[in-house]
């Protein structure tokens, strides 16, 4: 047998003890480790702990592990939303199959489970524009999927929302740049894959009867020329009008999730034509920032929203001691004295069930529900112990993140 592993691989020291030798089917469960969350593969997949962290493990033939293998080592040194590869163990006795190791998403959920748990609560529509979002991420980058569907991905709670993850890249295609028929293509074939699995939502009684699976099958081809028209399209503009209507185009491939890479603004007589140059990588404005502040890695959303509480925080602050606080002062002192503290009230028998930003998120959420309530401002530690108490352990024990559930045991 061979074993290759993308470096820093001293994490895969401890898994090379694995029964490799064996049918994935074969190992013993003593071994293994089970993820409610999971969605349902045409491969065999297991998964396992090792230090700590979490691996998937699938089977699939050689030459579609030596080829997904190398595609999401490209995404991940590009920062394209997909699972994180370790490696690959080849060469198996009796001609078995490879198995191609990646990281387990922590906190993230299959597309089933987002519709079948208590807290289903996600829009289809919801759900598509993250997909969507996912899609012209990808294309943007060259990358012609072939498979896409709600099955091959992944979604992680995103201060509300969700953030979409590849998970399965057999039948990707890397291209220097993506024809329109292609991405179309890609579109159609998208568009197919939701129509059935949402049918299939929808005979085992986990679409509300309203929503109509073909309905919003094919609204994604809309959604999708909608928003890679946004983030792609050429436009002239008013000499006199020049600055505001580049900085609102700005603003808007921002909301979108979208980073801007290069502007080139060609002015002539008849006004200045527009081209923005739309990055590929994960949205990463609010998280860079949040990041130099404070040190915490989020989702985008999440940073967004923890943000605003940050800069909440500092005009508290400035207020009090009657005197400006530096930004980076009052990012350590949020950590430490609001961030920390509200995170840390989350007992043990419920850590795990939401990502601790997440928690945060809700706990800001709630406080705005309690003060509705009481007409006054309750406070973000009143929030957080009534959140603490009451609407966190509504959130269902197959929700925890399976490091976490490794580690309790």
């Amino acid at each position: 047998m061979r074993y290759l592993f993308r470096p820093p691989a001293a994490e895969a020291a401890g898994l090379l003890s694995l029964p490799w030798d064996q049918p994935l089917e074969q190992w013993d469960p003593e071994l293994l480790l089970e993820v409610p969350q999971r969605g349902i593969s045409r491969h065999v997949v297991r998964f396992t702990v090792c230090g700590g962290r979490v691996y998937a493990l699938k089977e699939i033939s050689e030459s579609l592990a030596r080829h997904e293998y190398a595609l999401l080592g490209e995404f991940e040194s590009e920062g394209l939303p997909a699972v994180s590869v370790l490696g690959i163990c080849v060469d198996r006795p009796g001609d078995q199959d490879a198995i191609l190791v990646t990281r387990y998403l922590e906190y993230s959920m299959s597309y089933r489970y987002v519709f079948s748990g208590p807290r289903a609560t996600h829009s289809p529509d919801r759900l598509m524009d993250t997909l969507v979002q996912l899609l012209v991420r990808l294309h943007l980058a060259g990358v012609y999927w072939g498979d896409c569907s709600l099955s091959n991905t992944l979604f992680r709670p995103d201060a509300g929302t969700f953030a979409a993850y590849l998970v399965d890249a057999e039948t990707a295609e890397r291209h220097p740049s993506l024809s329109a028929r292609l991405r179309e293509y890609d579109v159609d074939l998208a568009r197919e894959r939701v129509g059935a699995e949402l049918m299939d939502l929808a005979a085992g009684g986990l679409l509300p009867a309203e929503i109509d699976p073909i309905e919003v099958a094919d609204s994604l081809a809309g959604r999708y020329e909608a928003l890679w028209d946004e983030v792609t399209r050429e436009e002239v503009i008013r000499l006199d009008e020049q600055a505001l209507r580049v900085a609102e185009r700005l603003q808007r491939i921002n909301d979108l999730g979208f980073d801007v890479g290069e502007i080139e603004l060609v002015t002539s007589a008849d006004g200045a034509r527009l081209r923005v140059e739309t990055r590929v990588a994960e949205p990463g404005q609010h998280r860079r920032e949040l990041f130099r502040l404070t040190g915490l890695e989020v989702q985008e959303g999440q940073a967004q929203r923890l943000l605003n509480d940050l800069r909440s925080y500092r005009a508290y602050l400035e207020q009090r001691g009657g005197r400006p606080v530096p930004e980076e002062v009052a990012g350590r002192r949020w950590l430490t004295e609001v961030y920390q503290p509200v995170v840390a009230t989350v007992p043990a028998e419920l850590a795990g069930r939401l990502e601790p930003a997440e928690v945060f998120h809700e706990v800001l959420e709630h406080r705005w529900f309690l003060s509705e309530q009481a007409g006054f401002d309750v406070g973000t530690w009143t929030a957080a112990r009534s959140y603490v108490q009451h609407e966190l352990p509504r959130t269902p024990p197959e929700l925890t993140t399976p490091s976490v559930i490794a580690d309790r045991s």
